[in-house]
């Protein structure tokens, strides 16, 4: 359960940084609650999570999830670019996520 919870907190990490680019500097008003009620839910996720996994491995596990995801939304909502390099990275990232999760016994 621990995990699920932490990779929905990644999730919600991708939700607010996402909204950060549309709340215009919290200049518009639904965009920037959304965006706050999606940082205070994945802060309480991971503080949830991190009740039965390491912290270190917590923490990593849901930067990375936030990151990919992020750099993923970015590519396809926003128009950034999608080179090679960026997508081998992001691969990497994810590798190390699942070597995370198969390290760490919860």
């Amino acid at each position: 359960m621990s995990w699920l919870l932490l990779v929905l907190a990644g999730l919600f990490e991708v939700a607010w940084a996402i909204g950060l680019k549309y709340t215009e500097g919290f200049t518009r008003l639904w965009p920037s609650v959304a965006t706050l009620a999606a940082m205070a839910a994945s802060v309480v996720l991971l503080g949830i999570a991190m009740k039965n996994l390491p912290v270190g491995t917590a923490y990593a596990v849901w930067v990375g999830v936030g990151a990919v995801g992020t750099a993923i939304l970015g590519m396809v909502l926003l128009g950034e670019p999608s080179s090679p390099g960026r997508l081998i990275s992001l691969g990497l990232i994810v590798a190390g996520i699942v070597g995370l999760k198969l390290a760490t016994p919860a």
